[in-house]
């Protein structure tokens, strides 16, 4: 089996890139594939937008190099600081867990006493920096300062776990496609999007700015394969998605089954997704001007929005391999 860039995945996870704070993802992503395009472009709202000419449809790829975080609001004169959320922070989740500012700066989130765990809530808990008042905290953390969970990543040759694989995991999945095309009788824009976990404001803006024939956005879904999970049609392993509905789209029924027709051609492992809640980049792509046709390939993942997301390996190579012959067909649907 073939395997994973461990030193760039692992760098890519690493590298810190809250939603809105996306600059060091962007100049790593950008060094990595900046010999295999054509064109690299950074719009006003921090999309990195990365062409291989073609001169068949214009098709846009998208994944969000953004990541759930947390955001300073207070500091209180012991020096312990209260925030809010950037994206879908869960309260018991976040509880104990290390957290990271752009600067380097660890901290952990802690909580008042509670009788309860469910009494539980973001207004009642609190990030410890170690500082002893509210001038030493302040030398290092400001009012506005946005920071992420903070765990290293583990790979290896099943799986890869991190607190950002939603959605470094796609952007490294078009990464390595980029690498592997020759030659597309295409027109590619790969474009890694800013504040997706926001409301898919990044690929807003750059379709808007593209205009594709076609929308496929690269994300992660959630499984139906743990103890006693949500009831849902998808495992880790099994391999990756062909989206057919989520809250922010119903893909569209000829790319949908163009996928799914490609994948069988090709033999791979594929499953179909039904997210009944959240979105992807897609939801805002098929939206743009006349109308966008597009759907997503997804990547099962455990434990999504916490420090411990989990992909299998083989479905993240599959999706690769899948992607690089797929991008080098002609879309006729």
């Amino acid at each position: 089996m073939e395997k994973l860039n461990v030193t760039t995945l692992d760098t890519l996870l690493s590298t810190y890139g809250p939603s809105g704070n996306e600059e060091a993802v962007r100049e790593l992503i950008k060094s990595e594939i900046k010999d295999y395009v054509d064109e690299l472009h950074v719009d006003a709202l921090g999309n990195l937008i990365a062409r291989k000419k073609g001169q068949g449809k214009k098709i846009m790829l998208a994944g969000h190099m953004d990541q759930i975080g947390l955001m300073v609001t207070y500091i209180d004169k012991e020096g312990f600081m209260r925030f809010t959320n950037v994206g879908g922070i869960s309260p018991t989740i976040s509880l104990s867990q290390r957290v990271v500012f752009e600067n380097g700066t660890i901290g952990v989130i802690g909580s008042e006493h509670l009788e309860s765990l469910k009494d539980l809530k973001l207004d009642k808990m609190y990030i410890d920096i170690g500082a002893n008042s509210k001038q030493e905290a302040e030398e290092l953390v400001n009012i506005g300062d946005v920071c992420g969970y903070f765990e290293p990543p583990v790979i290896d040759d099943q799986k890869v776990i991190s607190p950002s694989l939603d959605d470094r995991i796609g952007c490294y999945i078009m990464m390595e496609t980029i690498k592997n095309l020759k030659d597309s009788v295409n027109d590619l824009f790969f474009v890694f999007t800013v504040q997706e976990e926001l409301g898919l404001r990044g690929a807003k803006t750059a379709a808007y700015r593209v205009e594709p024939d076609i929308g496929i956005a690269y994300d992660v879904t959630m499984t139906g394969d743990t103890p006693k999970a949500r009831t849902m049609a998808l495992k880790m392993g099994e391999g990756f998605a062909i989206k057919a509905k989520d809250n922010s789209m119903i893909s569209h029924p000829g790319l949908k089954n163009y996928l799914i027709e490609e994948a069988k051609k090709q033999e791979v492992d594929y499953q179909i997704e039904v997210l009944e809640f959240g979105g992807t980049d897609s939801g805002a792509i098929h939206l743009s001007k006349e109308g966008v046709p597009s759907s997503v390939l997804s990547i099962p993942t455990r434990y999504i929005h916490s420090t411990c997301e989990m992909v299998s390996v083989k479905d993240v190579l599959g999706a690769i391999n899948y992607s690089t012959k797929l991008l080098s067909t002609d879309f006729n649907f």
